[in-house]
């Protein structure tokens, strides 16, 4: 019997990897990237097509809230012709802003109602006094805000006049409130209140008197107010006169003030120790 032996090679392992140049690799990545652009292209304009539809056109507007002063009419014309889009599109920002340019309009808060609407909050300006010079529209509201309207719309027209710098209204309704109950406890109706460049006040009497206030802020000026508060109806009476005829009254002294009454030679009045 014949045995063959076979001599066998070891098996040499042979790295078989091949870097990739640099040009097939930026291929791949370009490739890759429009891939990718096409997909991202394709959801938006499926998106932008899906929002078009005239199913969210706007139908319709909600108006809540404040409404005394503004009709549908009115706020139709002053309005809807200042924006467009529809429930996805529109800028809420814009309709905000053109709510709010409506005379009356104090603020207005605006959220869309899906699939179609949108609802619309109005605060309107509470006015509580007139601003300016006499024959001015212009108001003043609750917040000491200066805002324009028709002044026949109003239903009070007995408001006060209150005028000064347009950056200090709220100091000068706050004055106003301050000082108001004071000589209202006197049964004197204060009629106006000026704030000049030079930080003076000045009060008109509803029959006419001035008050010459002085500088100051309220609480300054309280004082001032509430030393004539607890001595003008003694003073008066002394006089032989009633409150009311008083004509002027200057409370820029540090000890007092002085007055003037209807018949009756000025007169200085020593403040209360």
């Amino acid at each position: 019997m014949t045995t063959r032996y076979t001599h066998m090679r070891p098996r040499r392992e042979v790295n078989a990897s091949v870097e990739v140049p640099l040009d097939v690799k930026l291929m791949h990545m370009a490739a890759s990237l429009m891939f990718v652009g096409l997909v991202v292209g394709a959801l938006v304009g499926g998106v932008w097509a899906l929002v078009q539809l005239p199913a969210f056109a706007l139908r319709g507007i909600t108006v809540k809230g404040d409404v005394e002063h503004n009709n549908e009419v009115t706020l139709r014309a002053n309005v809807v012709t200042k924006f467009t889009g529809n429930f996805f599109t529109a800028d809420l920002g814009r309709v905000r802003s053109a709510f709010e340019s409506v005379p009356w309009v104090r603020m207005a808060s605006v959220q869309r109602e899906f699939p179609n609407r949108l609802r619309v909050t109005l605060q309107e300006h509470k006015p509580v006094a007139f601003w300016g010079d006499d024959g001015e529209q212009r108001m003043v509201n609750s917040y000491g805000e200066v805002f324009e309207a028709n002044a026949i719309e109003l239903d009070d027209d007995k408001m006060p006049r209150l005028s000064g710098p347009d950056s200090q209204s709220q100091q000068v309704l706050a004055m106003y409130l301050a000082i108001e109950p004071v000589f209202k406890a006197l049964s004197l109706g204060v009629d106006s209140l000026v704030l000049s460049d030079r930080g003076s006040w000045r009060a008109k009497l509803a029959h006419g008197a001035v008050i010459e206030l002085g500088r100051g802020s309220v609480d300054e000026v309280m004082v001032r107010v509430q030393r004539v508060q607890h001595t003008l109806a003694q003073v008066t009476q002394k006089l032989g006169r009633r409150v009311s005829a008083i004509e002027s009254a200057d409370l820029r002294h540090d000890n007092g003030y002085a007055i003037r009454v209807r018949g009756v030679s000025t007169q200085d009045v020593p403040g209360k120790r």
